[in-house]
């Protein structure tokens, strides 16, 4: 068994997940007829397993890229999955459903799972794209984050399990307000601490007992916000990507990007400056968070280090990328970024070319670039792992 970084990388379109060794690129699996959802992303288990959901099969998939087998087990689950995360022991796994290729809210279907028995349930909740995490480990929650109206609702995992057949609906234990365009949660398990980014800043409620209690506001600190929220379990700090300009999409091009980073410890708030265009997950290596950056005057690969040092790595234009008068989204080649907490490597694919790129954080060299037999259209979606890297200690799904 290789003690290699791994790569995970699917592409979503084609139905391929690719495996591959770091840095040489050598195929270590591969599974195909697999069309993972790329909004619920992958979320790494203990024991360096990794769950993601099949949306064409609808199924959890467990993967266990150092095993004898990739598929470690399958659980059928509702979709189009939207959000999914598991409690810090990574035994139950919450999985909710979002627009898919719809454009309203139409399903309000959440699946719990137990892997450790592999029972699962299905209940109805509350359409729309919610946001989900599962604090635990004792008596675990499953704590759903709802826009329009905004609230946190905090339902026990035993009583969702326990639910009957047929899909029931499902009342939450408790709810805490929050506003109505909530986007973005994260997790502290240390503090059994939720956070859902807003436009007003970052909310935090902090678990007590059977329900939350809601703590002082996070300000993002600048006339923006994030869209997009994550854990930093290595350095315990929550990471941003802060967006401002016009409401317009067309007009991407001129949209303002910053580097938001809060350490939870010190309650200190760091704003660094990323460039024009459209830069929205983020990726965190050993020493550094990675940043993809797409603009048609050309795309880089930003990497920040812990010192506020900041490298840009120029990266090959995309045939089909997003272009000034059209939107970012639709029907255009985006690129994935991915890092491991226990390597330095950065990979960030090239939507439509099948290419990743494979670059040293530590350097901005590129040693290798991969050559996949599939295209990456939109850009795929991508994992970074290293051997007991600590990955696990962010509980939702990227």
């Amino acid at each position: 068994m290789t003690t290699d970084p791994l790569l995970l990388v699917s592409d979503h379109m084609a139905g391929h997940v690719h495996l591959v060794t770091v840095p040489d690129g050598a195929e270590a699996g591969c599974l195909t007829r697999r069309h993972l959802s790329e909004h619920a992303g992958f979320l790494a288990l203990p024991h360096g397993r990794v769950a993601c959901v099949d949306d064409r099969r609808g199924e959890l998939l467990v993967l266990d890229p150092y095993g004898p087998e990739l598929v470690e087990s399958a659980v059928p689950v509702a979709v189009p999955a939207e959000h999914l995360a598991a409690d810090p022991s990574g035994r139950w796994v919450a999985v909710t459903t979002g627009l898919g290729k719809n454009t309203d809210p139409w399903s309000d279907l959440l699946t719990v799972v137990d892997l450790a028995t592999g029972d699962a349930a299905r209940v109805r909740t509350r359409r729309g794209e919610p946001g989900v995490t599962v604090l635990g480990p004792d008596e675990p929650l499953v704590v759903l984050r709802h826009r329009e109206p905004g609230a946190l609702a905090v339902h026990r995992l035993t009583e969702l399990l326990d639910a009957p057949p047929g899909c029931p609906p499902v009342t939450p234990h408790r709810t805490l307000d929050l506003p109505d365009d909530g986007h973005g949660d994260a997790q502290d398990p240390l503090h059994s601490a939720v956070f859902a980014a807003t436009g007003e800043g970052v909310h935090r409620a902090i678990r007590s007992g059977d329900r939350l209690t809601a703590q002082p506001l996070i300000p993002w600190g600048a006339p923006a916000r994030g869209w997009y929220l994550r854990f930093d379990a290595r350095r315990r700090a929550l990471w941003s990507t802060l967006r401002s300009g016009s409401a317009d999409p067309l007009h991407w091009p001129e949209w303002t990007n910053q580097a938001w980073r809060h350490e939870l410890d010190t309650a200190s708030t760091t704003l660094t400056d990323l460039g024009p265009g459209l830069v929205f997950r983020l990726a965190l290596a050993r020493d550094h968070a990675a940043f993809a950056r797409i603009h048609p005057d050309g795309d880089e690969l930003i990497t920040l280090a812990g010192d506020g040092t900041v490298r840009r790595t120029p990266l090959p234009a995309m045939d089909g990328a997003p272009r000034r008068g059209a939107t970012p989204w639709e029907g255009v080649q985006r690129r994935a970024v991915a890092a491991s907490p226990g390597a330095h490597w950065v990979a960030v694919t090239r939507g439509g070319h099948g290419e990743v790129h494979l670059v040293d954080a530590r350097t901005g060299e590129e040693p290798t670039r991969l050559k996949l037999d599939t295209p990456l259209h939109h850009g795929g979606h991508a994992l970074l792992l290293a051997p007991s890297d600590g990955a696990d200690g962010d509980p939702v799904g990227r």
